[in-house]
């Protein structure tokens, strides 16, 4: 991939994305990268998670399921976490194909069935489906939106995980 470094479009530091990229190519053990969070409850259905130095996200459950309503629910989270990662991928494939983005927007949601988290059947307990209409207001032609949008889908961290089965091992201590 060759990136034009000196190119500043749509407000993305591509000189650092563009730097990141080099440093894969001249070295791929760099591409693989370990990333957490930290959770901690914080009474009822509250709790708060901890990435990096960042200010804790909260999360609560509504009051229908038993919560205070103070913040997101994590699977509203999850959707909001596809969301910005799409967001990502728009921004920095938009600036790598030298496309102007005048706007971004991505409407997410999710189909899921209470019964297994409420205890009242067995099976999957997570998202059904989940949909994202996403908005792309550019100048562009409509091919070059096509194309970005494909790469994108083709690209998301966060989309890619959602659409496969990756293994979760949760441990007691």
């Amino acid at each position: 991939m060759s990136i034009d470094t000196h190119a500043r479009l749509n407000d993305v530091d591509i000189e650092a994305v563009g730097g990141l990229v080099q440093a894969v190519q001249d070295d791929p053990t760099r591409a693989a990268t370990t990333w957490s969070a930290h959770v901690t409850w914080k009474g009822g259905f509250a709790s708060e998670a901890r990435v990096r130095g960042f200010d804790p996200t909260p999360s609560d459950e509504p009051p229908a399921l038993g919560g205070g309503d103070t913040a997101p629910n994590p699977v509203e989270q999850l959707l909001g976490a596809l969301g910005n990662c799409l967001a990502v991928g728009y921004a920095a494939n938009a600036t790598v194909a030298g496309i102007r983005l005048d706007g971004v927007k991505i409407d997410l949601k999710g189909d899921l069935d209470l019964h297994v988290f409420l205890g009242l059947a067995e099976g999957h307990a997570g998202f059904r489906s989940i949909t994202a209409v996403v908005t792309l207001e550019s100048d562009a032609p409509r091919a070059d939106l096509e194309a970005l949008h494909a790469k994108v889908e083709a690209s998301s961290p966060v989309g890619h995980t959602l659409s496969t089965a990756v293994p979760v091992e949760l441990t007691l201590r």
